[in-house]
C-alpha cells in the first residue's frame, strides 16, 4: 500500500512538473512568436539617428536590471509628402509635442501635451518657443529642452505621421472619444459627448483648430481625447497578450512611424507583457501647466506655470504618477 502511495505521489509530481515545463515552453513559444511577428513590423519603421543630446547634459539613467518608469517623446507631423521621410517632413517644427509616461508599476499611462508655443529656455539660444528647438538643433535639442522641463530622461523618441491615426483607428475597430465641444469639419459633424471615430474621422478630429475660440488649446484637448480612447482600446489585456493583435497594431502603424533604435521587438514585447500583467492600465491625459498667453516682441506665446510645473516634476521624480491629479488648467 505504501509503495503504491509513493508511486502515485511520484506520478503526480512528474505530471505537475511536466505541466509546468509545458507551460514554460508554451510561454516561451508565445513570446518568441510575438517577438518575431512584432520584429518583422518594426523592421519597416524609419529610424531616427543621433536623437539624443550629449550625455553630460542629461538626467541620469535608471539602474540597469530594474523595472523603471519609461518616458517616450512623441513628435507629431502633419506635413509628410507621399513616400517621404518622416524625419525630413518634421523639419523645423512639430505639429504636436507629447510625453508618454509609463510608471514603474505599469498600472497607468500618462500622456502629457506640451503646447507648441510654450516659452522656454533653449540651451545656447535663450528664451524662445519650444518648437524653435527643432530648427536650432533638431531632435537632440528638442530632447534636451523637454528633459530640462520634466527633470526626467527620455528613453525613446518617435515621430508620428498624423495620417497613421486613420490606420490605427481602423485596426482597433474604432476609437471612442469624449468630445468636449461640438464642431464640424466640412461635412463631418462631431457632436458633444461620446463619439466613436472611424479611420476617416480620426484625422479631421485631431487636426482641426480653427473651429474653436481657443484654437490650439482645444485641438490639444481633442488630440488627448483621441489618444486616450486609442490607448484604452490598445491596452486591453486580451490585446496585449495576443501576439497577432500586438503585431497587427505595430504593422498598421509602421508606415507612419519613425523611432530611435531603442524601440525594438523585444523591448515592445516586454513592455506589453508588463502592462498586461498589471491589468488594464488607467490612461490619463493632461497639458503641461500653463499660465496663459502673452505677446513677446511680435510673437504670441504660451507661458508655463512654474509652480504647477514643479508639482508635475515632483510626481515624475517620485514615480507617483499613477492616480496623479494634475493641476487645473488656466
Amino acid at each position: 500500500m505504501m509503495l503504491h502511495a509513493v508511486a502515485r505521489a511520484g506520478l503526480r509530481r512528474r505530471l505537475v512538473a511536466g505541466l509546468a515545463v509545458g507551460l514554460v515552453i508554451a510561454g516561451v513559444a508565445v513570446v518568441g512568436t510575438t517577438t518575431v511577428r512584432v520584429g518583422a513590423a518594426i523592421q519597416r519603421i524609419e529610424r531616427v539617428p543621433d536623437a539624443f543630446p550629449a550625455e553630460s547634459t542629461r538626467p541620469a539613467p535608471h539602474p540597469v536590471g530594474t523595472v523603471a518608469p519609461r518616458n517616450y517623446l512623441l513628435l507629431g507631423s502633419d506635413s509628410r509628402g507621399t513616400g517621404g521621410s518622416l524625419l525630413t517632413s518634421l523639419g523645423d517644427r512639430a505639429d504636436a509635442i507629447l510625453l508618454v509616461h509609463v510608471p514603474a508599476d505599469r498600472r497607468s499611462v500618462q500622456i502629457i501635451s506640451i503646447m507648441r508655443d510654450s516659452w522656454v529656455d533653449i540651451p545656447g539660444y535663450g528664451m524662445a518657443k519650444i518648437n524653435a528647438a527643432l530648427s536650432y538643433g533638431g531632435v537632440p535639442l528638442m530632447v534636451q529642452v523637454v528633459e530640462s522641463l520634466i527633470g526626467q530622461r527620455i528613453d525613446d523618441v518617435a515621430i508620428v505621421d498624423f495620417a497613421g491615426f486613420a490606420a490605427l483607428t481602423d485596426a482597433v475597430g474604432g476609437v471612442t472619444v469624449q468630445n468636449e465641444v461640438a464642431f464640424s469639419v466640412g461635412d463631418v459633424r462631431f457632436a458633444q459627448g461620446p463619439v466613436t471615430l472611424t479611420g476617416a474621422d480620426a484625422l479631421p478630429y485631431v487636426r482641426e483648430r480653427y473651429a474653436f475660440a481657443d484654437g490650439d488649446y482645444q485641438r490639444v484637448r481633442n488630440q488627448q481625447a483621441y489618444l486616450r480612447g486609442l490607448l484604452v482600446a490598445m491596452l486591453q489585456p486580451t490585446t496585449l497578450a495576443n501576439p497577432w493583435a500586438v503585431a497587427g497594431l505595430v504593422d498598421a502603424m509602421s508606415p507612419y512611424l519613425a523611432a530611435t533604435d531603442g524601440l525594438t521587438a523585444p523591448a515592445a514585447v516586454q513592455l506589453a507583457a508588463e502592462l498586461a500583467a498589471a491589468g488594464t492600465p488607467e490612461v490619463a491625459t493632461f497639458t503641461l501647466p500653463t499660465a496663459g498667453t502673452a505677446t513677446i516682441g511680435d510673437q504670441s506665446v504660451v507661458l508655463l506655470d512654474a509652480a504647477d510645473l514643479a508639482v508635475v516634476q515632483a510626481a515624475l521624480q517620485q514615480d507617483s504618477m499613477t492616480g496623479f491629479v494634475p493641476p487645473a488648467e488656466r
